[in-house]
């Protein structure tokens, strides 16, 4: 037997059906502010004071939103992760240890997977956080501490696929990862920590030596040597520039293409100047131990595309330019 051929697609009324699911969503969520109260904030202080990690467990989209949750939880400082709670039944429970917390999340209160292993979960010791939209189910009896995910409706016109209570579930969970982050005072290189592989964590973490020139990658010529001593250095090392230092190794010029092309544009007579004659005195300079998005920021303020790097001392010890700054990924 053949499925029935669906109506004509009408345009209008799926534009309307998202309007209306945007409103009830909506709605859900400001309810939700509204049904907050001892509960999420002792919550927040379990999971705060926990001296293991918060395990997270849910069924079907409640189990989707807890993967979501507990990454959340574990990136902005709180140690968490996911277990499924048909697993856990097998095996998996032997994840849960005293002194950690479990977040239950179920709309319904009534699944039977976490119901199964409620009694267990109470052996073991460990706090039970409930999110669900029935204080007066199974999970919420069992649980220490309760938090109200409930919805009026959903937004599904039939009200029965999940859609504005896991729009709530994930909307409680940002707010426990939020709250939690700014009762332990979790900063931006708390974050980068995290994220060492993202754009937040390249800016925060990466310094100038790790992507710096060294040693003898770094044009660098004496201020008395000859111009054709300088050029040499210049292109030799490819850069585009040389570093002019003086005899403590102190960077005290540079000269760039750039300065070459005003030379010849000049008619200046290239043979008889020194690198002391055609240096820009006073190079931008950075440490080595500044942030990588510190030279970027020189750079960009100064719109220069190089910059010299140097030690503690005022010594230089290296160069970096935009090219190296756009592998890293930094700008």
């Amino acid at each position: 037997m053949t499925a029935p051929s669906p109506p004509p697609f009408d345009a209008e009324r799926a534009l309307r059906m998202a309007a209306r699911t945007f409103e009830i969503e909506a709605r859900a969520l400001t309810g939700l502010a509204a049904r907050q109260d001892g509960g999420f904030a002792e919550a927040v202080r379990t999971m705060l004071h926990c001296r293991g990690r918060v395990v997270v467990m849910g069924m079907g989209k409640s189990g989707h939103v807890g993967r979501k949750i507990a990454a959340t939880l574990a990136s902005t400082g709180t140690p968490a992760f996911f277990v499924h709670p048909a697993e856990a039944s097998h095996g998996d429970l032997g994840m849960v240890q005293p002194g950690d917390v479990v977040l239950a999340i179920s709309n319904s209160g009534e699944s039977d997977e976490l119901a199964a292993i409620l009694p267990a979960i109470r052996r073991i010791g460990v706090t039970l956080v409930a999110m669900t939209g029935r204080p007066e189910s199974t999970l919420a009896r069992h649980a220490d501490i309760v938090m109200s995910s409930a919805v009026d409706e959903e937004a599904c016109p039939l009200n029965l696929a999940p859609t504005a209570s896991t729009t709530a579930q994930m909307a409680l969970g940002d707010a426990l990862a939020v709250a939690l982050l700014d009762a332990r005072g979790f900063r931006e290189e708390d974050f980068a920590r995290s994220h060492p592989g993202g754009a937040l964590g390249r800016k925060l973490l990466m310094h100038v030596h790790d992507l710096m020139r060294s040693g003898d990658a770094v044009p660098r010529v004496p201020p008395e040597a000859s111009f054709n001593a300088l050029l040499r250095e210049m292109t030799g090392k490819g850069l585009g520039f040389t570093a002019v230092v003086d005899g403590a190794g102190r960077a005290i010029g540079i000269f760039t293409d750039g300065d070459l092309r005003r030379l010849i544009e000049r008619g200046a007579d290239l043979r008889t100047l020194t690198a002391a004659d055609v240096m820009h005195p006073g190079p931008r300079l950075v440490r080595a131990g500044a942030l990588a998005v510190e030279a970027a920021e020189v750079m960009e303020q100064h719109r220069i595309t190089s910059v010299l790097v140097i030690d503690d001392d005022g010594r230089l010890v290296g160069a970096l330019n935009s090219n190296d700054l756009m592998r890293a990924k930094v700008i």
